[in-house]
């Protein structure tokens, strides 16, 4: 269970420097971690997850972290974004996969661990569980050719990253609600998780100028903000309650309700209450998210900047640690890391060395 958490933390944490890519100091970063963990994810999760979590009294439905993760990644990535700073022109205007197979496989992965992800949040194997992981793929492949329908329609052709990203969207979507809805509210949501995400990202940026300010590397708003925040309010709509109490292991309550089976059973108020709290787990959410973010930001900007130079942003955000994941000749000498040579920066690399290798390729030292 302990470790099942920390793992939840630490994806968290990757999604929200998928928002901050190509210009945050790396030394900023490493401070940021412990400290966002502690005052901001530690107090949403502990509200909407733990017995004795002011949300979680009241009812708030959040299946496997589509608030606790998702809509905190969302918000954190952007609102980090927003005091970071944009990348340079160049890398903003010009930004492609520099391996779409590559890219393809870690989907793959992403897909594959998910089932975990859900799956494994009843912490047994149950009915329940095979409900969650199944709902997990029927909304996730429903969103991904949702959002290839919608590039084809408007743009002409489908594209592996747009495929990706109605993937992401479907994942994140039935998050809060996997083991809590029925199947045909999974394809609902799925229709609906790769349609509105497509439409604030690829309609919605492109008009509002404060969303285009803002240098959000890899749409982590879109993809995490928008979609955790939709499948929180569907969760609120299609929730079943006997589903809810095998999850939830409570007799019969007032709380776990939907909208949906509120009308169906006589009990709208139930229902509207129901999607009431999960309106306020969004609200709480974000407003914690943007606070404490923005006071971790600041404080950091104190001790070391948050942003990278100029002339580190020119060399770029991998170069200057001495490495390159695509490394041509003569790339990041400026900055070569001492720590992966024989040799130190005064002592002379032998000719053997220098020229031919296994292949006859040139080797560096």
């Amino acid at each position: 269970m302990v470790y099942f958490q920390f793992v939840f933390a630490a994806i968290t944490l990757i999604l929200i420097a998928g928002a901050l890519l190509g210009r945050m100091n790396f030394h900023a970063w490493m401070i940021f971690v412990p400290l966002w963990l502690t005052f901001s994810y530690t107090i949403t999760a502990y509200s909407i997850w733990c017995p004795t979590g002011w949300l979680y009294k009241k009812g708030i439905i959040d299946y496997s972290g589509g608030y606790v993760i998702h809509l905190s990644s969302g918000v954190a990535g952007f609102t980090a974004a927003f005091w970071v700073g944009p990348r340079t022109n160049k890398d903003r205007e010009r930004f492609p996969p520099n391996n779409i197979l590559l890219m393809l496989a870690g989907a793959g992965l992403l897909w594959m661990g998910w089932t975990g992800f859900n799956g494994g949040d009843p912490y047994t194997v149950s009915v329940d569980a095979s409900l969650a992981v199944l709902n997990t793929h029927v909304c996730t492949a429903t969103s991904l050719l949702v959002w290839l329908l919608l590039d084809i329609i408007f743009f002409g052709k489908p594209s592996v990253i747009g495929a990706i990203q109605g993937m992401i969207t479907g994942l994140v979507c039935i998050t809060p609600a996997a083991g809590v809805v029925q199947g045909w509210a999974a394809i609902i949501m799925g229709m609906l998780s790769g349609s509105i995400p497509w439409y604030t990202m690829m309609v919605l940026h492109k008009k509002i100028s404060f969303l285009k300010h803002v240098d959000d590397t890899m749409a982590i708003f879109h993809t995490h903000a928008i979609a955790g925040s939709l499948g929180g309010i569907l969760t609120g709509i299609f929730a079943e309650p006997k589903l809810c109490r095998i999850f939830y292991l409570v007799p019969e309550w007032e709380h776990y309700i939907g909208l949906l089976n509120g009308f169906h059973n006589n009990r709208a108020g139930a229902g509207f209450k129901q999607l009431g709290v999960q309106l306020l787990g969004i609200l709480f959410v974000v407003f914690t998210n943007v606070i404490m973010t923005s006071i971790i930001c600041v404080v950091i900007k104190f001790v070391v900047p948050l942003r990278l130079s100029e002339e580190q942003l020119s060399t770029g955000d991998d170069a200057i640690h001495g490495e390159e994941a695509y490394a041509l000749w003569g790339d990041g000498e400026k900055y070569q890391s001492r720590h992966n040579s024989f040799y130190t920066a005064d002592q002379e690399i032998p000719q053997s060395t220098k020229s031919a290798g296994a292949g006859g390729q040139v080797e560096m030292a």
